[in-house]
């Protein structure tokens, strides 16, 4: 899409990330507590944990601090009940967004939500208002440069269902949440190395913000990813670069 960069907004959520790197290990630590509690507490039998102690392990988490909180979570420990809520709702021009939240505190979290909507131009809305505009997907993507030929060769080959090129050369490979990681290994396997590899709600169709509205929808996003609260956020605004 004219305007928007792929390549643009992956740099921009990294460097959101290096911002709030004080926040990263306490998503960590609930992101494994809720796989561990609904897929237990074998690494080897749960892609969901396994996803996330690779995660925690990239970012320094020692290995006695993962241990513990998967054996909180399962009940070897005692800790913290935690769970799962999905938000949806609009942002600017009625940009859809998904809010996806783990919390000990169901009635904070969706004060705390509706008001970062609120107060920034958006409005919460009803459960599946949204979602319907999203498919689950596994989704890679590698820095403009990277060989299309090879990254499309190896990653059918694994399983993907596909491999798109955007007119800035950013290389993005899908796939299913299942194929995730066939996928993924396959392609370190290769020597690829994506920028980004994660199971996320991708947007089927965007909305293409510029200007002022493109700033305020940014704002949004921002407030939103900030709440203590919030594991992720997806959106189907195409922000200019």
């Amino acid at each position: 899409m004219a305007g928007h960069s792929k390549w643009a907004n992956i740099q921009h959520r990294k460097g959101r990330q290096d911002e709030k790197r004080g926040k990263v290990w306490t998503r960590l630590i609930r992101e494994i507590a809720v796989a561990a509690r609904q897929g237990g507490g074998e690494v080897k039998d749960n892609p969901r944990l396994r996803l996330a102690v690779e995660k925690a392990r990239a970012a320094n988490m020692p290995a006695d601090t993962i241990k513990k909180n998967i054996d909180k979570a399962t009940g070897n420990l005692e800790g913290l009940h935690y769970e799962e809520i999905r938000y949806e709702g609009y942002g600017i021009a009625g940009a859809a967004i998904i809010v996806d939240c783990v919390t000990d505190n169901r009635v904070r979290t969706v004060a705390e939500v509706r008001h970062a909507f609120s107060k920034h131009g958006g409005n919460l809305g009803t459960d599946g208002s949204v979602a319907f505009q999203f498919r689950h997907r596994g989704q890679f993507l590698f820095a403009p440069g990277t060989s299309e030929d090879k990254v499309m060769g190896v990653a059918l080959e694994a399983g993907a269902d596909d491999v798109l090129t955007d007119d800035e050369g950013t290389v993005e490979v899908l796939c299913t949440p299942h194929d995730f990681e066939p996928v993924k290994h396959a392609l370190e396997a290769a020597g690829l190395h994506p920028e980004l590899a994660e199971v996320t709600m991708r947007a089927e169709n965007t909305i293409e913000l510029a200007g002022e509205e493109g700033v305020k929808m940014q704002r949004l996003l921002d407030v939103l990813e900030d709440l203590d609260d919030v594991q992720a956020v997806f959106h189907n605004a195409a922000i200019a670069a």
